[in-house]
This record gives C-alpha cells, structure tokens and sequence, in this order.
C-alpha cells in the first residue's frame, strides 16, 4: 500500500495534550466537543485511539477515532453473517471523523477516511473483526460514506458499515 499523500507542511499523529483543538470548528457540534472535550480522555481510559491530522502550524485540521466493539449477529445483513456464529460479533467502530470548516472542500477528509480505513485494515490484520461501523452525525456525512462503500446496516439509516472482505479488497487494490 502507497502512504497517503497529505498537502506539504501536513501531517498526522495520535492526539496528544499538547495540540491545540480549541479552535477547531467542524460546523457539527457534536463533532467538535468529542474533539475538545471527551477523546483525548477516553483514548487516557483505553477506549478508543484518536489521531490528528495537524497543519505546519501544529493546528488540529482534522481527526477520527477508531475503537473496538460488538454487534449482535442479527443486526448484521445475511451477506456478513453466513457461516458466522449466532452470537456477538467484534466489529471496528469509527466513531468521530471530522475536518475543521477552513479546510473542507480539499479533499482532506477522503485522506483522512482513507488513512482511518488503513489503520482499521491493519487492526484488522491482527484483532479480526467483521466489519467497520460508524454513525453517521448528519445526512452529508452519510452520502460522503456511501461514495466509499459503506451501507446501512439494516433498521439503521444513519448507521453504516463496511464489511471486512471489501475493506480488504480495497487495501489489495492499493
């Protein structure tokens, strides 16, 4: 797989204390007070890892979390869940992607879902799991997700997922 290619002067790391996220401004609310307030203490608790996509600045541009979890089987379309135990399933959840409103419209939030996707993908490869799934915080992030792939997961509109087996193929045509 080729490195993603951010803009010169860009670059990406896991969150720390040290980087400066109060002005970040996703336009969603929710978005921007996980960012502030709630991820860097959950990534201290082992909840969830965030990583921050900074400018030559240092300024946090972009980011998302990944962390770990369950789904039950029948929540789960018949084309994840054949062959499958009927029981809980570990899945990948993205749980926050978000870009700040002065650098949307770059192309920066394919990058970042692309480089959050590599990052499931190697997980993947060491903790299996069936799926990513994440919850989409309006309905343009929800049509941004289908452009990549990503479908209902049945009985929740605003829940997406990604089976395994496509994100793996995705990764082999890299």
């Amino acid at each position: 797989m080729t490195p993603i290619q951010w803009p010169a002067g860009f670059h990406i790391e896991q969150l720390t204390r040290e980087h400066k996220r109060n002005s970040f401004c996703s336009g969603v609310a929710t978005v921007d007070e996980w960012l502030k307030k709630r991820a860097r203490q959950a990534q201290d608790k082992h909840l969830s890892v965030t990583r921050v996509l900074l400018d030559s600045n240092a300024n946090v541009v972009g980011y998302y979390t990944l962390a770990m979890g369950q789904v039950s089987f029948d929540e789960l379309p018949l084309h994840i869940i054949k062959k499958l135990p009927a029981t809980l399933l570990p899945i990948l959840t993205l749980a926050w992607l978000g870009i700040d409103k002065r650098h949307q419209q770059k192309r920066l939030g394919e990058r970042l879902l692309a480089q959050a996707l590599r990052d499931c993908h190697t997980t993947g490869k060491l903790m299996p799991f069936v799926a990513v799934l994440l919850d989409c915080a309006t309905k343009n992030a929800k049509r941004f997700y289908q452009r990549y792939d990503f479908e209902e997961l049945p009985g929740h509109p605003m829940t997406l997922m990604l089976p395994w087996n496509l994100l793996d193929a995705m990764m082999h045509l890299k």
